[in-house]
């Protein structure tokens, strides 16, 4: 039982009241809110109530209050419950606002993921992530609400800091009957022991369910989803007999995605535009992915390089109709907001090179939420491309492209790569994910080792062979 409660963003003090109702062993209580109506609100009905002598409301901003001040004194055991912010750093910045965490690193994202995204976070897995250091190596428990891959985020980070957790786990929410929210959301529970470690997270159906409908967990430096399939096939994880790739990015579909009527190419702005065939290129979203509708692709993207950086001058002479309509539309080209695309040619792309025009794909959706692994083969005598959001394998040949989708939907590799999926997150399929199989240790399993090698390359797809006439339409590389 508790002897101290702390709410961080008592609101209009619901949990605080209800803790205190339900749990007479508090002997000191703690509100925080930065709204000074809702402080005041607070005050006002825990002034009426047998709680008013050890209850304190505080008027203060989370993100700069000395928290080790108003802990030192807080007896064990400490309970700290509540409802965080679900917004993003994002979100709360486009408003103007300054109610955000000093700015650091504290994802240790580098590179490319800072870039791109990966940095903005939830305000609330910025405050779990401090009560985290404020329970460890007390005796105590966190109680939030919280979206579910906040929870997921927040475990991960203890068990990777060895925090001493004896236990977690968590509540489904159903959020949209709840709080009009259509986010997966839940109760995280985790119990804190000094000197005990725990990497295990049961997973309850809702907040009155007696038992787990699953677990995961943490394993050899990896987030498991289903521990019972991981300890089954984690013998297949391994090294990456085939190099998983991602489609073409270019954050420009109104320009460089088209489609075709009977005379001339359609592109996203409604524009009838007539181009060389010399720079497009089948191509599949992730959608014709995930449904299996590969076969007659009528869409084309216009891919402006064979490989990142690679000048695009040369497109002027190759083809000059699709020079001008680059030009024409340069202004809208440059507007791309990635950083990733300043101070590189014009008309630039990424995730583009000579895999890319692999005449064989095994492909996957990364939206989607189903592993089904297909098979992508040349359209109108060129290699068919992939958009951002697919993930796939190049390969020479019909035969090798059928084997390795054999494989790869096979029941181990989908039991192997369920146990590493959460299927509630934005993109459950990730090249991470997929690069965890060995397909060589999956080719035994099923006994087909010895054709797996036949396939296997000794050199990266020949230059030549995979641009399959890129160069004899009039592009010299």
């Amino acid at each position: 039982m508790p002897s101290s409660l702390i709410e961080p963003t008592c609101g209009a003090g619901v949990f605080l009241r209800a803790a205190l109702d339900q749990f007479p062993s508090i002997q000191k209580a703690i509100g925080l809110d930065i709204n000074k109506h809702y402080v005041e609100r607070v005050e006002a009905n825990v002034s009426e109530t047998p709680y008013k002598e050890k209850t304190r409301v505080i008027l203060a901003d989370f993100f700069r209050t000395q928290w080790s001040q108003l802990l030192e004194n807080s007896p064990d055991p400490l309970l700290v419950l509540g409802n965080p912010p679900w917004v993003t750093s994002a979100t709360l910045g486009s408003f103007g606002s300054q109610n955000l965490p000093a700015k650091s690193n504290f994802q240790n994202h580098r590179g490319m993921d800072a870039i791109t995204g990966k940095a903005n976070f939830d305000i609330s897995e910025w405050m779990m992530l401090r009560i985290l250091d404020w329970l460890n190596g007390r005796d105590g428990v966190l109680a939030l609400l919280c979206k579910t891959a906040v929870a997921r985020k927040v475990l991960r980070r203890a068990w990777e800091h060895s925090l001493h957790l004896d236990g977690a786990d968590i509540y489904k929410v159903d959020a949209l009957a709840h709080f009009g929210a259509s986010v997966d959301a839940c109760l995280l529970v985790c119990t804190f022991q000094p000197n005990k470690s725990n990497f295990d997270c049961a997973v309850f159906s809702d907040v009155t369910a007696a038992t787990p409908s699953s677990a995961f967990g943490y394993r050899s430096g990896k987030l498991i989803a289903d521990i019972r399939l991981y300890e089954r096939w984690k013998h297949l994880e391994g090294a990456e007999i085939y190099k998983w790739r991602s489609g073409i990015k270019h954050d420009c579909s109104p320009v460089l995605e088209l489609d075709k009527d009977e005379q001339y190419y359609v592109n996203g702005l409604a524009e009838r535009v007539e181009l060389e065939d010399t720079y497009l290129f089948p191509m599949l979203k992730s959608s014709d992915v995930a449904n299996n509708n590969v076969a007659n692709p009528t869409r084309r993207m216009l891919v402006t390089q064979h490989r990142v950086g690679e000048k695009t001058d040369s497109i002027c002479k190759a083809a000059p109709q699709t020079w001008r309509y680059l030009q024409r539309h340069a202004s809208l080209l440059g507007r791309r907001a990635s950083s990733i695309y300043k101070n590189r040619p014009a008309f630039s792309i990424f995730g583009v090179g000579e895999y890319s025009f692999s005449p064989w794909k095994v492909a996957i959706s990364g939206f989607y939420k189903r592993l089904a692994f297909t098979t992508v083969g040349p359209s109108a005598n060129k290699p068919v491309v992939l958009d951002d959001t697919s993930y796939f394998i190049p390969c020479r040949t019909e035969e090798e492209a059928l084997f390795v989708a054999a494989l790869l939907n096979s029941e181990p590799a989908g039991e192997f790569y369920r146990a590493f999926v959460f299927w509630d997150a934005k993109r459950p399929i990730t090249v991470d994910l997929l690069r965890r199989l060995d397909l060589l240790a999956l080719a035994r399993e099923l006994g087909s080792e010895e054709l797996l090698k036949q396939f296997l390359p000794e050199h990266p797809i020949n230059h030549q062979s995979a641009l399959m006439g890129f160069e004899s339409e009039g592009r010299k590389l």
